[in-house]
């Protein structure tokens, strides 16, 4: 179903690429609209229990595309570094493929709490308020991941 990566050699095992995943702040999610026009915008996300979660306002281009083709792609960069002198790039990336849904209840509470946790852990308490008080006007979206592959090209 899904290619087998063309520069192998530096492909990393899936153990590396969930670190990776783990590590980086900021991904960037790619949809198919149903016009067939591809769509790529960037997120903050948690991956938790080998999903990615992000939330979202309650409608939007994302949305309206994952429901009607749940088939998404996610990528993050992590480490990177310019090597002018060989005219290349040394990096870490992960990309995920995977189908789109979105979660209710205490799995939206959960994921919330996490994405709080990853970005404001100064604030817990405050952010379990925030989500009590606002929860119902955010959407949360569960990648469920059906392959995961990463890369790394060291120095």
């Amino acid at each position: 179903m899904f290619r087998e990566m063309r520069r192998s050699d530096r492909q990393c095992t899936k153990d590396q690429a969930i670190t990776i995943l783990e590590k980086c702040e900021y991904g960037v999610l790619s949809t198919v609209s149903q016009d067939g026009y591809p769509y790529g915008v960037p997120l903050s996300y948690v991956f938790k229990d080998s999903q990615v979660y992000f939330h979202s306002a309650t409608t939007g281009h994302k949305l309206e595309h994952i429901e009607s083709n749940p088939k998404v792609s996610f990528c993050v960069v992590g480490d990177k570094q310019t090597l002018p002198e060989k005219f290349s790039t040394s990096y870490e990336s992960v990309i995920v493929f995977g189908q789109a849904s979105e979660v209710v209840g205490e799995e939206k509470k959960a994921a919330l709490l996490e994405l709080v946790a990853k970005y404001s852990p100064d604030y817990l308490e405050k952010g379990k308020q925030y989500i009590e008080n606002s929860g119902d006007k955010t959407t949360v979206i569960k990648i469920t991941v059906e392959q995961i592959t990463g890369k790394v090209r060291p120095q």
